[in-house]
């Protein structure tokens, strides 16, 4: 057979149902095979949201999303989606063209060295330069891009190679078991918890990657230990839960560090180091174990006392069936500081003010949606927000991201989850910046004909920047744009616009968009000045004394 065809079949063999992307005259050959396959292409208008869609399909299924360009400036549009990949440990694999390898006639036309360039954001990265290669490099690559840490993996197909015949066939996958926790690790591990005073939970990002739910919950229920979480964590157990504390959406000073300070042992499940730190360890001050797929790296904030090393799942069964639970463990200012988080976060949830504050858009955001629908996060000041008020119910049902954190991937996202999941409710929750940085995907969306709502929420500036600038005392400067009539520019793409003129509108309206076929952009202004007040003066002149 052709070796595309190869190709094709070996991407068969690894369970791949859709590449995203933007094809170039390199990948024809790779095309005319495609055709012919059970794999769908979806075609995009840019490279880079395809990738985000690849990582995001990663994300959600466990299983490498791929995406398809062609060579130079095809290639160099991925370089973004693959660090978002990359550093949010998504799997993800990357297919690139190239001009013919063995004889040319067209000189450097358009020719950089892709695969150097993704070297240093990727776990693996090839050329194929035979076809009877194929098979055993596809099949590491998907090997690599979900082995812990998963990430992002590139393949690049010249266009010669991809005419080549060849007899290979695809090698055949087999499943890989993690191995268990040293038994010697994890005694030690219950012997920390049973002699500490106060010990709490913390659920990373590596939690929300596997199905660990149950063993996380049965410990929590067996132990009655309280519980907070990442930004990348949430939703592993249901925020809903009487022991549940609250998010770190901030390293510290939040009334959340008031709980982790009193804390003489943290219990770290999943933490994935690229995330932003949920607290800073002293030299002196509380233990940390870290229960993960690898050991912990140190650095000067994160030094933990005790490795426990092998699959999160199995770990936590370990420690939960066979730790007792002493009468000296003490949760009762843990009990104080959650009653005083959840009264803070219920401030001005229900403000008519308008344009909407924050803690009011968190509050209908979620009130409009099930338990297993889902939100996905571009990057703003607002996903601190969502991150501090949202109560997630489900894992993997806030798509946020807490390790590139670029703008731009909370459309994209959004498009991933409604293909994963398309009986759920699915909301992209975009500030104006972000959103305008892939808005041309609305046209995919609606090619698609998906059944997606887009919340654009609009101060005309990159107000996350503008937070900051005030915070550190700078002047105004240089962060305010203007925006085009996002109901027009919905209808521009025979999508349906709307525009709240007054917050009690806003919940009715998620309720109507999410529950209405085809795709809704609304337009919803935000008054941002609740930042300053209690993301900044009242966090920094909070005491913990609870």
């Amino acid at each position: 057979m052709k070796a595309s065809d190869l190709f094709v079949k070996c991407l068969e063999n690894e369970g791949v149902k859709y590449i995203f992307g933007v094809p170039g005259e390199e990948n024809l050959d790779f095309l005319e095979s495609l055709k012919n396959s059970n794999i769908e292409l979806i075609l995009t208008r840019h490279e880079q949201p395809a990738g985000f869609m690849a990582a995001t399909l990663g994300r959600l299924t466990g299983y490498p999303g791929v995406c398809l360009s062609t060579l130079g400036p095809g290639a160099t549009n991925f370089f973004t989606s693959a660090a978002y990949a990359q550093l949010g440990a998504m799997p993800m694999c990357m297919i690139t063209g190239q001009k013919p390898i063995h004889s040319s006639k067209q000189g450097h036309f358009q020719i950089i060295d892709t695969v150097d360039m993704m070297r240093p954001i990727t776990k693996f990265t090839k050329q194929l330069v035979r076809g009877d290669r194929i098979p055993s490099t596809v099949r590491e690559a998907f090997k690599q891009a979900v082995d812990e840490r998963p990430g992002a993996v590139h393949l690049e197909l010249p266009e010669d190679v991809a005419a080549e015949m060849t007899s290979h066939l695809p090698i055949p996958c087999f499943p890989v078991r993690r191995a268990d926790a040293n038994e010697k690790a994890v005694d030690l591990a219950i012997e920390y918890i049973e002699k500490a005073k106060n010990p709490l939970i913390l659920v990373g990002a590596g939690a929300n990657r596997k199905r660990i739910s149950k063993q996380l919950s049965h410990l929590i229920e067996k132990t009655g230990i309280p519980f907070f979480n990442t930004q990348m964590g949430k939703g592993v157990v249901p925020e809903n839960h009487p022991l549940f504390l609250g998010t770190a959406a901030l390293s510290d000073n939040d009334y959340l560090h008031c709980a982790i300070n009193k804390a003489d042992l943290i219990i770290n499940i999943g933490h994935d180091v690229v995330e932003k730190p949920p607290f800073f360890m002293t030299p002196g001050g509380f233990k940390v174990i870290h229960i993960n797929f690898e050991a912990s790296e140190t650095d000067e904030i994160y030094f933990p006392q005790l490795d426990v090393v092998g699959d999160i799942a199995n770990a936590l069964w370990q420690i939960s069936t066979r730790i007792n639970t002493p009468s000296h463990w003490d949760f009762s200012y843990f009990t104080k500081v959650k009653e005083h988080i959840d009264e803070k976060l219920t401030e001005k949830s229900q403000d008519d003010h308008f344009p909407v504050y924050p803690q009011r858009l968190v509050h209908d955001v979620r009130a409009a949606l099930g338990e297993e629908d889902i939100i996905a996060l571009d990057n703003g000041v607002y996903k601190v927000w969502f991150a501090r008020n949202y109560r997630a119910l489900a894992p993997n049902t806030i798509l946020l991201d807490n390790a590139l954190a670029t703008m731009g991937a909370g459309l994209p996202s959004a498009m991933a989850a409604k293909i994963v999941y398309p009986e759920r409710k699915v909301v992209a929750i975009c500030g104006d910046g972000g959103f305008m940085m892939n808005s041309q995907e609305i046209e995919t969306a609606v090619r698609l004909k998906m059944d997606l709502t887009v919340l654009i929420l609009n101060d005309s500036a990159y107000g996350m920047i503008k937070w900051k600038q005030d915070g550190m005392g700078f002047g105004e400067y240089g962060l305010d744009f203007g925006n085009p009539d996002f109901v027009k520019y919905a209808e521009a793409y025979s999508a349906q616009g709307h525009r709240v003129t007054s917050t009690h509108q806003l919940q009715p309206l998620l309720e109507k968009c999410t529950s209405t076929p085809g795709v809704h952009i609304i337009d919803c202004p935000v008054d941002y000045s609740e930042n300053a007040r209690v993301l900044t003066r009242e966090l920094i002149e909070k005491a913990c004394i609870i």
